[in-house]
């Protein structure tokens, strides 16, 4: 069986981490059977999570999971998309992980109202006496991680501004459709679902969450995904699931 590695159920979320929740989403899209596991960054291949075990195969990111699970299985989740609707959504999926993640992860990091009612819960195991010193370690690496990838150097009025824009353009393109290419899920749907639910997380203040939270049509896309391949949840990110 199938083991996927993630942080866990956080927030309201399938996993704090959005590319976890994709993970999830596509191996539940892919009706294989798998269990979830609590991760260790010493075990996963490229020190980040999500990452998968199959049949002692250890595979890290959630494309190349993805990748994997059609080239072993057989799997075309865009099966019946146009080449054309390939590019698309594969244009979507890269604005929404190399974009709106970075956003995401500085208004739950560096906004420290969100950071208390968020982030900080994964530092509990840690000794007390040392808790505020690695706490303080942890926020100087993600920092220097968002300077690196340009989304630092932006005013917090500007992060919010792409976030929103990119929020708008999920919304704008998505419309009435039921899924995000037509009239069934395929792979895009992964990450759009995760990616929007983190966005419309009600624990994380932000402009762009308000801006999520204010296209009905995000809400009710999130609430059908929910009710589609995550039955066992009553709601995500505050999205009744929906039919």
């Amino acid at each position: 069986m199938i083991k996927l590695y993630g942080s866990g159920q956080n927030f309201g979320l399938p996993d704090a981490s959005p590319f976890v929740a994709k993970a999830e989403t596509l191996l539940r899209m892919s009706k294989l059977p798998f269990e979830r596991r609590p991760m260790s960054f010493s075990r996963a291949p490229k020190k980040k999570i999500p990452y998968i075990e199959d049949d002692g195969v250890v595979l890290g990111d959630s494309t190349f999971i993805r990748w994997h699970l059609e080239q072993k299985y057989a799997i075309d989740f865009d099966a019946g998309l146009t080449a054309e609707q390939r590019a698309t959504a594969w244009a979507f999926e890269k604005m929404a992980e190399d974009n709106l993640y970075w956003v995401l992860i500085d208004l739950r990091w560096m906004v420290d109202d969100n950071f208390d009612k968020g982030p900080r819960m994964f530092f509990n195991a840690v000794p007390a006496p040392i808790r505020p010193l690695v706490v303080a370690m942890v926020r100087r690496q993600v920092r220097k991680s968002l300077h690196y990838h340009g989304m630092g150097r932006h005013s917090r009025a500007d992060i919010e501004r792409l976030g929103t824009r990119s929020i708008t353009a999920i919304a704008d393109y998505l419309g009435e459709k039921p899924f995000f290419m037509g009239d069934r899920p395929t792979s895009v749907d992964a990450t759009v679902f995760a990616f929007v639910s983190g966005a419309l997380c009600p624990v994380f203040h932000s402009p762009v969450q308000q801006a999520a939270w204010s296209r009905g049509t995000l809400r009710r896309y999130v609430g059908r995904m929910t009710a589609r391949f995550f039955p066992d949840y009553s709601q995500i990110a505050g999205c009744e699931a929906a039919a």
